[in-house]
């Protein structure tokens, strides 16, 4: 992979990975539709732990609570004795549907990964996602009122995430605003679920990686994508929260829609 491919695989990852439209859509579809090289998984993984980096960094003050209020929590034998502490329950509980479905569907997902057209297709369940979820939006939840019954629903939007072509940070943000959270809470707890699926599965590949017999080779466009996929993940979880605040999902939708039938005619 040339220092080129490089980049634009950390712009693609970056800028998809916490936008609503898919990073595994466009990983699939990019390279497919303007005759790229497909990216090797182990490096799509790189770019994931690029992505991690960004959002350890932007959500660095609410991780170090949610670990405190935990910590403290286990000491006084008080697990849900404070909202952070609960959070971070709740984050476990949710990461849960999609590690048994990763490990049950393992050898069909990664099937999927290789059919452009399909991929297509499951954009256009991210599009449907969104529009339910703003069409369902109400606010009546609060982190105060979050349940147990909340983080497994979260959980299993997040386990449809495992298609390629469905968003993790869509469908996370829309099973948030179905269960009543306004869209800014949903947003910014998608993000915080999203950090165990992309830890387990970045540092597994890196291990792979670890074994591979050129990998000093591989090491300047590693670094490159890994650089650039957290500085523009960064930007965009900004982007992403500024947005949701004022402006609705629809948009994202109509995006996915475009990119879905544009596939389907040239590939």
């Amino acid at each position: 992979m040339s220092i080129f491919e490089a980049i634009i695989l950390g712009i693609i990852q970056g800028a998809t990975e916490f936008l609503p439209v898919s990073s595994s859509g466009h990983m699939v579809l990019i390279p497919a539709l303007f005759g790229l090289s497909e990216p090797n998984l182990n490096v799509v993984a790189i770019a994931h732990l690029g992505t991690l980096l960004a959002v350890l960094i932007y959500f660095a003050a609410d991780i170090g609570q949610i670990i405190a209020a935990v910590w403290t929590g286990l000491r006084q034998r008080d697990l849900m004795g404070t909202p952070n502490a609960r959070l971070g329950w709740y984050i476990v509980v949710g990461t849960i549907p999609a590690v048994i479905g990763a490990l049950l569907f393992e050898a069909q997902l990664e099937e999927m990964f290789t059919d452009p057209k399909a991929v297509a297709g499951f954009l256009l369940i991210t599009a449907a996602f969104l529009i339910v979820g703003e069409y369902m939006r109400s606010g009546w939840n609060s982190i105060e009122k979050m349940s147990w019954l909340d983080a497994i629903i979260i959980g299993v939007f997040q386990l449809f995430a495992l298609l390629p072509g469905v968003s993790r940070s869509g469908s996370t943000i829309v099973g948030g605003m179905v269960r009543g959270f306004n869209r800014p809470w949903a947003a910014r707890y998608s993000f915080l679920l999203g950090i165990p699926a992309i830890l387990g599965a970045g540092l597994l590949a890196t291990l792979d990686l670890l074994q591979a017999p050129n990998l000093s080779a591989m090491l300047p466009a590693l670094f490159t994508t890994f650089a650039v996929a957290g500085i523009v993940g960064y930007a965009c979880i900004h982007l992403l929260l500024t947005w949701v605040r004022q402006r609705s999902l629809y948009p994202f939708a109509i995006y996915c829609v475009a990119l879905s039938l544009i596939s389907f005619i040239l590939l």
